[in-house]
C-alpha cells in the first residue's frame, strides 16, 4: 500500500509539474505591440448597471453626458475610431424591405419617439426617427440629446462604405436564422480583403447559418463561447486547442481570466495559432445582462503588463488615449 502511495505521489507531483511548465507565462516572451482597442457601440452615452434587468431602458438612466454621440452612428463610431480604437462593435437589424439597420435595441421606444419592434420596420420609417430622442440623465426632468439624433440611424451598408478599410464587431440582434443568411448574403457581395476586416456575434441560430456558409468570417455565440470554454478548461492543461475555440472570437471576464490554462501569453499564443481573437471585457457579474467593460485606469491596470489581446471596453474615450499614453512612455524608455 505504501509504495502504491509513493507511486501516486509521485505521478501528481509529475502532473502538476508538467501542467505548470507547460502554461507558465514565466518563460513566453511577450509578444510586441500594444493591445487591440474594441469601442463597444463606438463612442456613446454610458449608463449605471445598477440592478439592471435585459428589458431595463438604458437611455434613461444616463450619466450626465460628457459629449453629444449616440452609439451606432456614422459621428460615434467616426469618434471611436480617431479616440484609438482598432475595432468598433455595432448591433443590426433587418427592415422589412431588405436593410439591415444599425440600432441597440429590439424595440423602439426606449431610445426613438416610435414604437414597435424594430425589425417590423421599413428603412424609410427607421430614418424618420429621432434616435436621441428618449435619453435623460437626471429622470426626465431633461433630455440633452432630443431632437439631435433625428435621421442618424445608418444603415450596414452605409457604415461599411464610410470606414472601409476598419475592422467591425457585427452583433446580430435576433436568433432568427433568416437573419444569418441574409447578412451572409450581404457579406458575400464583399472582397476577401474587405470581410477579412468583420467578425459576427449573436444570437445561437444566425451565427450558426453565417458560419456554414462563410466559414472564414470569425463567429461568436453564447453556445460556441459555453463550448469552448468548457472544453479548453477540460483539455487545455495539455497545450491542445479545441476545435470550438478555432476560428472564433473568445470574451474573456477579466476577473475568470486566471483560470484559463496559459494565461495570459501562452494562451493568447494558442489562440492566436488556431486563428481566435480573444477580448478582455469587464468583470462578469451573474445577473447583470449588459456587457461590461474595460472602462477606468483601475479596470486598464489590472490587465497583465504587455498585454498584446483585445481590450473590450465601453469608453474609448478614457482607454484609447491612456493606451496611447502607455505605449509612448515604452517607447521612451
Amino acid at each position: 500500500m505504501m509504495k502504491l502511495l509513493r507511486y501516486v505521489l509521485i505521478a501528481a507531483v509529475l502532473f502538476t509539474a508538467f501542467c505548470y511548465l507547460n502554461n507558465t507565462s514565466l518563460f513566453s516572451t511577450p509578444e510586441e505591440g500594444k493591445p487591440v482597442l474594441l469601442a463597444h457601440r463606438g463612442l456613446h452615452q454610458t449608463f449605471t448597471h445598477h440592478d439592471l434587468k435585459s428589458d431595463t431602458c438604458t437611455a434613461t438612466r444616463i450619466y450626465p453626458p460628457e459629449h453629444e454621440f449616440i452609439e451606432n452612428t456614422l459621428p460615434s463610431i467616426d469618434a471611436a475610431f480617431r479616440a484609438g480604437a482598432d475595432i468598433v462593435e455595432l448591433d443590426v437589424h433587418p427592415t422589412t424591405d431588405g436593410h439591415f439597420a444599425v440600432f441597440h435595441d429590439w424595440t423602439l421606444g426606449c431610445r426613438t419617439e416610435g414604437k414597435g419592434v424594430t425589425r417590423d420596420h421599413t428603412l424609410a420609417e427607421l430614418k424618420a426617427l429621432d434616435i436621441g430622442y428618449g435619453y435623460t440623465a437626471d429622470g426626465g426632468m431633461t433630455f440633452p440629446l432630443r431632437g439631435k439624433g433625428v435621421g442618424l440611424m445608418p444603415t450596414l451598408d452605409e457604415v461599411l462604405a464610410r470606414f472601409p478599410d476598419k475592422r467591425f464587431l457585427i452583433n446580430v440582434k435576433g436568433d432568427d436564422p433568416e437573419e444569418g443568411k441574409l447578412l451572409a448574403a450581404r457579406i458575400e457581395g464583399l472582397s476577401p480583403d474587405e470581410r477579412n476586416l468583420l467578425m459576427v456575434y449573436g444570437g445561437k441560430q444566425p451565427i450558426a447559418e453565417l458560419n456554414a456558409r462563410l466559414p472564414d468570417i470569425k463567429v461568436m455565440s453564447r453556445d460556441t463561447l459555453k463550448r469552448c470554454g468548457l472544453t479548453y478548461l477540460a483539455v487545455g492543461w495539455t497545450g491542445y486547442v479545441p476545435q470550438a475555440c478555432r476560428n472564433t472570437l473568445l470574451l474573456v471576464p477579466a476577473n475568470y481570466a486566471g483560470l484559463l490554462w496559459g494565461w495570459p501569453e501562452r494562451f493568447l499564443q494558442r489562440m492566436r495559432a488556431a486563428g481566435s481573437d480573444v477580448f478582455v471585457t469587464g468583470n462578469f457579474s451573474a445577473g447583470d445582462p449588459g456587457t461590461s467593460g474595460i472602462d477606468d485606469a483601475t479596470s486598464l491596470a489590472a490587465i497583465p503588463k504587455g498585454f498584446a489581446g483585445g481590450i473590450w471596453t465601453n469608453r474609448i474615450d478614457r482607454i484609447g488615449p491612456a493606451v496611447r499614453e502607455a505605449a509612448r512612455l515604452k517607447l521612451d524608455d
